[in-house]
């Protein structure tokens, strides 16, 4: 039209580079030992940032997942159709070994390598995190039995994604999901109703329901069912040794606040085949690591949804000018991003020390590290991330409530995270029972602080105040106790490594007494801008 021209809009992030645009990903790389990873981070941020990969992001939310229950003439089908742009970002995803690596290629490292991976990729879609986080979960939960990782291994191990809804003995390519929580139970997991029947050699007939199946074109799934000896997990594949589909049948796909591009479902088990994994009543411990592995996971997915949140958000206020200047440049607006900012990189380094911890399994003091502090990492930077994303949403304004901006699609992704594998009393109380077992979890925390002592005042006061209460074990208090481990090792990793300017501000604005809880309430006599300055995505 004639009668107006668009000026003063920013323009659209893309074609730009998730890994080399992010300073605080680089040297926490860097840092925790996956320099090695850097080319071929950077060519997969390169590939995520393109405005191609931006768009099946997109796409895979608009289309979401469709359920054919039945074929055309009215035999069972229970398989889910999704979008080509999903599709396309599985086999980026799967391709660059984001659900196997660590597996596939060991090397010191190699679990933060595919954690910087995770985080760049989540930013981009979070949907495709679920079967990819899940089958990496399972390689260790699948070593219980030789025989099952024998056969299941190499196709798990493979960096080819193949979609086809056949037996994974005719594809290229496997994926393994869960199916864990009943509607009776939730958390619970030991209410579980559902019946195994041994049927002998290792295999039995499992009838019951599962609440909640996520990813449910997985060709796999771990899941618990009581067994004569108590509850016990079973691998369910989707087609049975003779090529017949199972009698796992999907009564409906979840209709879900985000994670939209995702499919979960609503199961019911009609004497499926399953294959007993570990021994008879042994199906917590066999399935508690898988769960470790997707606690780490979930912390990288909020810590790369905030990391998107901020950069989307700083790229508006630095092109979008009010009142003379640049939404960047009016000093409560800065004070607002930096906030932000400071919330972003301390999760990104958090979330990265705690993967490393994953690469050292075999250190007694990082195996305790990691028992205490998987739990705590999750409950933290997954509750920061719908207040941050809220946040950043606001900062676009109107323009960022519209389905047009990305921002809305953040900020229902962002919850997720926090319920998936545990909610926050859940991990609260896991704390606490890593705490409890007197094996060197509360040392391995407070050695990981000493080497931050003396770098700030209010750190080491921080500290002092935590060490009292590592000591009690008050429940209702967990959560508060929680929060101070996560802030104390998010505050020691950024005054041993980041700038001066960011570990100043994270402490005047995380650790002081009086601080607000809102963000942009950092007090006076900081530098906002440096700390922008270092944020800001490179477009």
């Amino acid at each position: 039209m004639a009668t107006h021209e668009v000026f003063n809009q920013p323009p659209p992030l893309v074609d730009y580079n998730l890994f080399l645009g992010d300073a605080a990903l680089i040297d926490g790389v860097r840092r925790e030992g996956a320099a090695w990873a850097e080319g071929a981070l950077a060519a997969f941020g390169a590939r995520l940032g393109s405005a191609e990969a931006i768009d099946w992001g997109i796409a895979a939310n608009r289309y979401p997942p469709e359920l054919r229950a039945f074929d055309r003439f009215g035999h069972p089908r229970d398989e889910v159709v999704f979008h080509p742009a999903w599709h396309a970002l599985m086999a980026l995803g799967i391709g660059e070994g984001l659900h196997a690596a660590p597996w596939s290629e060991p090397r010191p490292g190699a679990h933060v390598a595919r954690a910087a991976g995770v985080l760049m990729l989540v930013q981009i879609e979070s949907g495709v995190q679920c079967p990819i986080t899940m089958t990496y979960g399972a390689v260790p939960a699948l070593r219980h039995d030789p025989a099952i990782a024998a056969e299941w291994l190499p196709k798990i191990l493979s960096r080819r994604y193949d979609p086809r809804f056949r037996p994974a003995t005719e594809k290229t390519g496997a994926l393994i999901g869960m199916a864990m929580t009943e509607k009776q139970g939730g958390s619970d997991l030991r209410v579980n109703t559902t019946r195994a029947e041994g049927a002998g050699d290792g295999v039995y007939r499992l009838t019951g329901h599962k609440w909640f199946m996520s990813a449910p074109m997985c060709d796999a799934f771990l899941t618990l069912a009581q067994a004569p000896g108590g509850l016990t997990c079973f691998l369910l594949p989707r087609w049975t040794p003779d090529g017949t589909l199972n009698a796992l049948r999907l009564m409906r796909l979840k209709e879900k606040l985000g994670n939209r591009a995702n499919a979960s479902s609503e199961i019911e088990l009609d004497g499926a085949v399953a294959r007993r994994l570990g021994a008879e009543g042994r199906g917590i411990p066999t399935i508690i690591e898988m769960g470790n592995h997707t606690r780490l996971d979930c912390a990288l997915g909020s810590a790369g949804l905030m990391r998107q949140a901020v950069a989307q958000a700083i790229h508006h206020a630095r092109h979008r000018s009010a009142f003379g200047k640049t939404l960047a440049e009016q000093p409560l607006m800065a004070n607002v991003l930096a906030d932000m900012a400071l919330e972003s990189e301390a999760a990104t380094a958090l979330a990265l020390r705690l993967a490393r911890a994953y690469d050292r399994a075999d250190d007694p003091l990082e195996a305790a590290f990691r028992r205490v502090v998987t739990p705590a990492a999750k409950y933290w930077i997954c509750k920061r991330a719908p207040i941050l994303a809220a946040e950043a949403m606001e900062v676009l304004g109107g323009n960022g409530y519209v389905e047009e901006s990305p921002m809305p699609r953040l900020y229902r992704e962002a919850p997720v995270n926090s319920i998936w594998e545990g909610s926050g009393n859940i991990m609260c109380l896991d704390v606490l029972r890593a705490l409890g077992r007197g094996s060197g979890t509360a040392d391995a925390i407070l050695a990981e602080l000493g080497l931050a002592r003396g770098g700030d005042r209010r750190f080491d006061g921080f500290v002092a105040r935590l060490e009292s209460e590592l000591a009690a074990s008050d429940e209702a208090r967990a959560r508060h106790l929680v929060e101070t481990i996560a802030l104390a090792l998010q505050a020691s990793l950024l005054i041993r490594h980041a700038p001066q300017a960011v570990a100043d501000a994270f402490c005047a604005g995380r650790l002081s007494d009086g601080i607000g809880g809102a963000f942009g309430t950092l007090p006076a006599g900081l530098d906002p801008d440096a700390v922008i300055r270092r944020t800001a995505p490179m477009s």
